[in-house]
């Protein structure tokens, strides 16, 4: 059977971004109602203002304190009496260039997971008595860097590996209940994250040219992740992978695996830019 948005509650952490803001517009799209949250107000005011007042609710929402999130779940119950979905959508990335384990901050290291890896946990912590009340699903926003080498971005990679995991725990947990969990697994998107890569940065942009092969390399606009998630809830599917072509990476992530990690550690000019990388960003 498949699962109808129409008038479900959807509450989408990090709306604000690319992701979750076209996310937004595509549940509205099908009817559902919204509740935006962000760590800014003005940011989810801005962009609840494209939607009618009486389908939405925006509030600022920190994920790294679950205080924040309770109230958000308790503001949500009382203005909808309901939440149906949870979209945890919410992350960061390096503020500045990209840096490796060996030269990192450690502040910013930890940050990262807080907000990534265990900002997701808090959101879905609390979201679970209503979710499963109502049968509903939580989706989380992972990465291709789930099953791909993620250097030069190891909290990152970690995070969503760790989500990843922790959403496909919950779908089986959840079966029974009749509400599920699912992962969205986007590739290359037209984000302020992923601008160093695209040309932002000449270095760090040479080195995903290198270390993808082309058919990888380009980047779709978030509205397609959207459209592809929306098709996945309404499957209740337990995995989004868009774009599509990396379908064959996922299911061969063993194999790639291998062979990307010896790739990576044995390709003399990637090893000459990881040192430049560092060289030019030591703190």
């Amino acid at each position: 059977m498949t699962y109808d948005i129409k008038d479900k509650v959807v509450l989408i952490t990090g709306a604000t971004g690319g992701i979750g803001a076209a996310c937004a517009r595509e549940f509205y799209r099908h009817g559902a109602k919204l509740v935006l949250t962000d760590i800014s107000q003005t940011s989810v005011d801005k962009l609840a203002s494209e939607f009618a007042k009486e389908r939405v609710l925006a509030k600022a929402m920190d994920v790294t304190n679950w205080n924040s999130i309770k109230k958000v779940i308790k503001q949500t119950v009382a203005s909808f009496g309901r939440l149906d979905i949870t979209l945890a959508n919410a992350g960061i990335s390096w503020k500045e260039s990209a840096y490796t384990v060996f030269n990192c901050d450690e502040t910013e290291f930890e940050k990262i997971l807080d907000v990534d890896l265990l900002g997701v946990w808090r959101t879905i912590k609390t979201s679970l008595p209503e979710v499963v009340k109502n049968q509903g699903q939580i989706v989380v926003t992972s990465s291709i860097y789930a099953f791909t080498n993620g250097m030069c971005n190891a909290p990152y990679a970690t995070s969503k590996a760790g989500i990843e995991m922790l959403s496909r725990s919950l779908r089986a947990e959840l079966a029974g209940k009749g509400a599920s969990a699912s992962v969205l697994y986007p590739g290359w998107i037209t984000t302020p994250l992923t601008e160093g890569v695209f040309g932002g940065d000449n270095l760090t942009t040479k080195m995903r040219e290198i270390g993808f092969p082309p058919f990888l390399r380009r980047a779709i606009p978030p509205e397609k992740v959207a459209t592809a998630l929306i098709k996945g809830i309404i499957k209740r599917s337990p995995r989004i992978i868009v774009p599509a072509r990396w379908i064959p990476i996922q299911i061969l992530r063993g194999i790639v695996g291998i062979f990307s990690d010896w790739f990576l550690a044995n390709h003399s000019r990637i090893q000459s830019m990881l040192l430049e990388l560092e060289g030019r960003t030591k703190r």
